[in-house]
């Protein structure tokens, strides 16, 4: 099986926070639309004949386009991958874009999860961020998107905002149980170098909360969503039973994926590409049968930190046997070496076959997988 990601890296304006790529101009859509059913076409080998399983379209603002837009993508991904046992396809939609015109637009495609980026239902931390929507759009969004249909429904809460208080928190998370979203992933905000909040930083405008509020976030997350029926699948991401993003769990499971579109990345089990992260190179790489994308072959090393980095995130954890199985008997050595100070220190557990975060080693997840890595 394998999945395929369309990256559309387009939006009606830039939040301060973001460090994904994407632009504001939209004079040459068309033209990207185009050039990214032409990679579609180029790339169809790569997953050397994979059930394709799942697709996501992420961005940027995917809800922008337009029924052609989607008409077009949908038929070079037909004609060149087969969609027959497509389980999951998804689109990210910001609430402002999900009017009834909207959900009419996308009716006659097979999109069965919505993705929407609320990140908060606090009015005063939506317009810190410079997002779009209000919280009352956001709880419109949902209820119409239900009522055409969609029983998947996730959401992006964000979490660590300047001011944001533990009573903030909840409560944007009290909203999203009440409203009876399906999926929730929660990310703490970052001071991404280069974006605007990064700036607001650096000039003393803005102040990063301290570390004993964040910690107290993230454990407020996790009680109030797990007494409420999610399951706590991966470090960011709460699922209600059987919602699972499936997508995005082939990521932690190594399984292969086609990324296509400016910026987007792939991986096939020996190596990964990089497409360019420049829209319109993209559009003329595309126009003129070139590559667009640099490729990093994997060495038995890399390969074996990426499931450790991967692997680890989710509640299933770092399988031991598969360890095994694909680096040999001393990659095992090594891990469970490194791995004993934190199994010692209740950080780690070890089950009869997988070595796991405990919740007190999510906390400090990226030192302890920082330490399990190896390179040659």
């Amino acid at each position: 099986m394998a999945g395929i990601y369309i990256h559309i890296p387009f939006c009606k304006s830039r939040c301060i926070y973001c460090d994904f790529y994407s632009g504001t101009d939209f004079s040459f859509l068309n033209r990207y639309i185009d050039a990214l059913c032409s990679e579609i076409a180029a790339r169809k080998d790569y997953l050397n004949g994979a059930t394709i399983e799942t697709v996501y379209f992420g961005g940027g603002t995917p809800s922008v386009l337009s029924s052609k837009h989607f008409e077009q993508i949908f038929e070079a991904l037909e004609v060149n991958f087969g969609l027959s046992h497509c389980q999951e396809l998804t689109l990210e939609a910001n609430p402002d874009d999900m009017s009834d015109a909207f959900f009419r637009s996308i009716a006659p495609f097979p999109f069965n999860r919505l993705s929407m980026g609320v990140q908060s239902f606090n009015d005063a931390h939506l317009r810190f961020l410079h997002r779009r929507h209000t919280s009352n759009e956001a709880k419109d969004a949902i209820v119409r998107a239900k009522r055409f249909g969609f029983d998947n429904i996730s959401i992006d809460l964000m979490f660590g905002l300047p001011n944001q208080t533990i009573d903030d928190w909840q409560e944007s998370l009290l909203q999203a149980i009440e409203h009876e979203v399906n999926h929730i992933s929660a990310y703490h905000l970052i001071y991404e170098e280069g974006t605007p909040l990064w700036r607001m930083k650096e000039q003393g405008t803005v102040r990063e909360i301290d570390e004993e509020l964040s910690v107290r976030m993230f454990e407020v997350l996790i009680d109030t969503l797990t007494q409420n029926g999610f399951e706590h699948y991966e470090i960011s991401n709460f699922a209600l039973p059987e919602f699972r993003s499936r997508h995005n769990s082939s990521y932690w499971n190594a399984t292969p994926y086609l990324g296509v579109g400016a910026a987007a990345h792939s991986y096939n089990g020996s190596e990964r590409s990089y497409n360019v992260a420049d829209t319109l190179r993209f559009c003329e790489a595309m126009e003129q049968g070139l590559d667009c994308y640099e490729i990093e072959h994997l060495f038995r090393s890399e390969r074996y930190d990426d499931m450790v980095i991967t692997a680890l995130r989710t509640c299933e954890g770092l399988a031991i046997e598969k360890v095994r199985t694909l680096f040999g008997a001393d990659y095992v050595d090594y891990l469970m070496q490194q791995a004993a100070p934190y199994l010692k220190s209740g950080q780690l557990r070890l089950t009869p076959t997988h070595l796991v975060l405990t919740r007190a080693g999510i906390f400090i997840s990226d030192g302890i997988m920082s330490n399990l890595l190896r390179t040659e």
